[in-house]
């Protein structure tokens, strides 16, 4: 990033774009003058710059203080031919799993430190939802996001456990008990949540991986009741996630 000295004659554009480029895998929360020292730009100038763009909704301003990447990049994001060929191969596979589960299904990427809500699809007796596509959750938290966690790398992990949020009473915000948790995430195949991001929310998730064996998304459903056929609901994630694997190596 560059210093904290601006550069002359940068126009409005360019500036804009540095502030939006000092949010990464590793500050995906920071304060004014954080953005301020990392874009190089003036912090009144920065300033009026983060107001304009929270306006728009490219970034959000946190009760705290801190800005984050607001909703509307993050639902631009999602237009991406990446994201967006994803959420078009998995769609009908996610169809089978509510037609098999009568669950809420989500579809879950990795998006700097937490789970992205990429799709969902639900039936009609759901009630409220607990997140919309578009809405991002914390990986410690969400099932999807413990499968992302679980199968990420080193550098992942020592971002997202700097600080663990206490969502809920029942959110694992003890390092070695989350270590125990992710080991048994890849010892499983799954991941499972507890009222952790949302009282009285249950979810489960498996890992979707792309034609090289990667994870890149997490599939799953999540319920206001506890799960308690997951021997069910297990087998039915894990055929519509080979399934999107496999369409996902199919040429164009």
């Amino acid at each position: 990033m560059a210093g904290n000295a601006d550069t002359p004659g940068r126009s409005v554009t360019s500036r804009v774009l540095e502030v939006l480029g000092s949010f990464d895998p590793t500050h995906t929360r920071q304060t004014l003058s954080q953005i301020s020292r990392r874009s190089g730009i003036p912090v009144a100038t920065c300033h009026r710059l983060l107001k304009e763009l929270s306006g728009w909704g490219a970034v959000s301003r946190r009760p705290d203080g801190t800005y984050t990447v607001g909703p509307r990049l993050a639902k631009l994001g999602m237009l991406a031919p990446m994201q967006r060929g994803l959420r078009q191969v998995a769609a009908p596979y996610m169809q089978d799993v509510l037609f098999a589960t009568r669950q809420v299904v989500n579809l879950f990427v990795l998006d700097g430190t937490e789970a992205l809500l990429l799709d969902r699809i639900a039936g009609t007796h759901v009630g409220a939802p607990i997140a919309r596509p578009g809405d991002k959750l914390p990986l410690h938290t969400s099932a999807g996001g413990k499968v992302l966690l679980a199968y990420g790398p080193a550098e992942l992990w020592e971002a997202c456990t700097q600080a663990l949020v206490r969502e809920t009473s029942r959110s694992i915000v003890d390092l070695s008990r989350l270590e125990r948790e992710m080991a048994s995430v890849r010892e499983r195949g799954y991941a499972t949540t507890d009222g952790e991001h949302s009282p009285g929310a249950h979810g489960l998730a498996v890992p979707v991986r792309d034609a090289g064996g990667d994870v890149i998304a997490a599939l799953g459903i999540v319920t206001l009741a506890r799960i308690k056929d997951s021997q069910r609901i297990v087998p039915a994630l894990q055929v519509a996630s080979a399934a999107i694997t496999r369409s996902l190596g199919v040429p164009a």
